[in-house]
């Protein structure tokens, strides 16, 4: 009865399909419950002068009206720094910041206080892009580097060079539930919060900070998010610590559901960048050396800006060997809500570089880009030590490349497209090889470790509590095969428990695409010290006349323990456990698990990031309308290096879904913001994430079979973030399908970008009318 391996429907499948599945505005109301809501500021940036709430507290159903002065602890928050208000008292610093929180029985009294409100503020002008914070000098944290080689040189002594500026956009999370949060009272002075988070113990923290309790005096549980995407793994603090601010201050249980609109308007994005590069090369398509100046908005506080750039920098040669590179990354301070984590966490930032830098070489030198990337590829003996100097062991990436691009049949296809595009008047298309290469483990060393807890109960079913949070993307359900494979039971005889940080401590985020490494390997742990008392337990129930009781001979299997010397006798899995029981052998346990090997130094750009590296490339071929801009993805196949799937209808779903929400940060999706730092693509009829109509429907997946990964539990490899960046095929398949039209291509690649790129192609026709909706668009 083998748990791994097997295509295990998600646990939550029949209750999200039932609508059962019960999310944080689904939990019953309780007596007394208030609603919470805030009061923002109207400007992206200004001087409060005046905030009068007295009004407001006297309207009936009001219960709680507070500003900053009535916090008791810390009023300031954040993740590493502590530099973003909870409530604004002296400077706003986006359009939207909260500056008073209201809770009321009713949305009615809450909304007739709002009114009630008497707002006065200086405004002053607000910064929003990359440019004007390096024209104002503003920036967050110090600047990154990493460096290898002797860049000056090698550039000078480049056959060819080139240089540009490459401009690519943020991403809405779009999660279908909102941030939200439920604080509930105790005894004492305690607080219970049940949150959307990716990150329990870190709104176990925030809240007790700002509460002025200690750590144990909250506890902060997660049964499940609406999805996350990065998006929750800090952003979900706000409406935590408000709530339990609401329900410390009046002794009553606070909900704080934001509204949709409300959640696109007040959290942060994927952080846009600006990418300028200097790259020299050979005739033949080798890199010899690359220059990549980074800067990204990081929007109003520090938040995981950092982290995020420092990542970037570790992806920014994507896949390729480059002798001499300089990577430096600075982060901008502007008047936006805190731009944050996102899948990929600045990753694919830094792969969509390099990727476009390709595209760069392979158009100026007139060959396939294809050939490009497959030259400079690492290689398995040579050519295979990262900028920050870890060494890439087990390499498939020449092998993927290779059949992918046999599979695809990409060679025929491209020359099929190019004499299409020389015969078509309406259409063009192009098509595109990308790899990915992503690095698996936190960068922060101390967040690579996890703990979990088993409980074994007597009729043989399992508990399990692990501080991993599942948001969708069948995390738990792939814990209970790694625990159900340990006892050889089956896994619908395995619960995983809601996340609580009373159960497990100091966990780190459910992140970096290693949540089930950690959180899985802890709990194998604990299921295999229950497992060596059972084997002892059966081992003596098991023997007979002459024959030793050896607990090393037990097998686990089907749902029974058995003798391998003396197979034919049997005992159920249950009997083994009461038998325990009886004997007072202990049935519970807690597991921790600490990622080996890993240790990078930011200081100096060096060192072992990552456990191990996860592979991939995916071909896309796509058909643009010359005349609207309007892009159709045609066809996709992608070729995937997981090692040994857990699970692989979870998997495959894992990786379909990073490639579509991937395809949508690279096209489709487009963030605008107003002159005063509103956003106007604030719901789903302004902000467009790819439909079911977007979706090729000619999409083919296959796995690259690795049997050598040796460094992960049951030879598996993450998949969670790597296959977003798959997306930039799509992205680079336009750019390919352009031509010379597409050499200023930003990213996203929308309509009204594809239709910039061709208005300013000479050699383009565009309709008058076509033309003058594209100028309305762009001004």
């Amino acid at each position: 009865m083998a748990s791994i391996g097997q295509p295990i429907p998600h646990d939550s499948a029949r209750e999200h399909v039932r609508g059962s599945a019960a999310y944080i505005d689904d939990l019953p109301a309780l007596r007394g419950e208030l609603l919470v809501d805030v009061f923002g500021s109207t400007v992206a940036h200004g001087r409060i002068r005046r905030v009068d709430v007295a009004a407001a507290r006297l309207i009936p159903g009001v219960a709680c009206v507070c500003t900053a002065a009535d916090v008791p602890g810390s009023i300031r928050f954040g993740p590493i720094v502590h530099d973003e208000d909870l409530l604004a008292s002296e400077l706003v610093q986006y359009h939207g910041q909260p500056i008073v929180v209201i809770a009321g029985e009713s949305r009615k009294a809450i909304d007739m206080a709002r009114a009630e409100i008497i707002l006065e503020i200086e405004p002053l002008p607000p910064v929003l892009t990359i440019e004007e914070a390096i024209e104002h000098n503003l920036t967050l944290g110090v600047k990154r580097r990493i460096e290898r080689g002797d860049v000056a040189s090698a550039l000078d002594s480049a056959e060819y060079r080139l240089n540009g500026t490459f401009t690519i956009g943020g991403q809405e999370h779009f999660y279908l539930e909102t941030q939200a949060a439920l604080a509930i009272p105790g005894e004492a002075g305690a607080i219970t919060v049940h949150s959307s988070t990716q990150n329990p113990s870190e709104i176990q923290a925030l809240v007790a900070h700002a509460l002025g309790l200690p750590f144990a005096k909250v506890v902060c549980i997660c049964q499940r998010m609406g999805g996350g995407f990065g998006g929750k793994e800090t952003q979900a603090a706000l409406p935590a610590i408000l709530a339990s601010l609401v329900a410390f201050k009046t002794g009553r249980s606070a909900r704080f559901v934001f509204g949709h609109e409300q959640d696109f308007r007040i959290t942060g994005k994927r952080h846009p960048y600006r990418h300028r590069y200097e790259v020299g090369f050979c005739a033949d398509g080798t890199i010899t050396a690359l220059v990549s100046e980074f800067h990204s908005n990081g929007g109003c506080s520090t938040d995981l800006s950092m982290a995020v750039m420092e990542r970037t920098l570790l992806h920014a040669e994507n896949a390729y060997f480059i002798p001499n590179v300089r990577f430096t990354g600075t982060v901008c301070r502007t008047n936006l809500p805190s731009n944050t984590a996102f899948r990929g966490f600045g990753g694919p930032q830094g792969a969509a570089a390099v990727e476009n830098v390709i595209e760069e070489i392979a158009a100026f030198l007139n060959l396939d880009p294809f050939v490009v990337r497959r030259r400079n590829l690492y290689r398995i003996d040579s050519n295979n030590v990262t900028p920050y100097g870890q060494i890439l062991r087990n390499n498939t990436l020449p092998a993927i490349l290779d059949r992918l691009a046999e599979t695809a049949n990409y060679q025929t296809r491209r020359r099929e497209i190019l004499a299409f595009n020389d015969r078509s008047a309406s259409f063009i298309r192009g098509i595109a090889l990308t790899p990915v290469k992503f690095g698996i483990s936190f960068t922060r060393r101390t967040l690579n470790q996890g703990n979990a807890l088993v409980n074994v109960y007597l009729d043989g079913s399992v508990q399990v509590s692990t501080g991993g949070t599942e948001m969708g993307q069948g995390l738990n359900i792939k814990i209970a095969q790694i625990v159900a494979e340990e006892f050889g039971i089956p896994t619908d005889h395995v619960r995983v428990m809601a996340t609580s940080t009373e159960k497990n401590n100091n966990t780190s985020p459910t992140a970096a695409s290693a949540s089930t490494d950690l959180n899985g390997t802890a709990a194998a742990r604990a299921a295999h010290a229950i497992r060596l008392r059972l084997a002892d337990v059966a081992a003596r129930l098991l023997a007979e006349d002459g024959l030793e009781a050896t607990a090393e001979a037990i097998d686990f299997r089907d749902g029974i323990l058995l003798d391998r010397r003396r197979p034919g006798k049997t005992l159920p899995f249950a009997t083994v456990v009461k038998a325990a029981h009886e004997q007072r052998v202990d049935l519970g346990e807690r597991g921790f698990y600490a990622t080996p090997g890993v240790d990078y130094n930011r200081e100096t750009g060096r060192g072992t990031p990552f456990r191990y590296y996860t592979n991939g490339a995916a071909v896309a071929e796509v058909e643009i309308d010359r005349f609207t801009g309007v892009l159709r993805v045609v066809r996709v196949d992608i070729l995937m290096d997981i090692g040994r799937s857990l699970n692989p209808a979870i998997d495959r779903g894992q990786i379909i879904g990073g490639f579509v929400q991937g395809m949508g940060w690279v096209t489709t999706e487009v963030l605008r913001y107003g002159p005063n730092g509103e956003l106007g693509s604030d719901s789903a009829t302004t902000y467009k994430i790819p439909s079911a109509s977007d979706i090729p429907a000619d999409f083919r997946l296959d796995w690259f079979e690795n049997p050598n990964v040796t460094e992960n539990l049951h030879g598996s490899k993450a998949v969670g973030e790597p296959p977003l960046l798959l997306g930039l095929a799509v992205w680079a398949a336009v750019k390919s399908a352009l031509g010379p039209a597409g050499k200023t291509l930003s990213l996203p690649a929308s309509g009204e970008e594809v239709l910039r790129c061709l208005h300013q192609d000479n050699n383009q026709s565009i309709p008058p009318r076509t033309s003058r909706i594209l100028e309305r668009v762009l001004t």
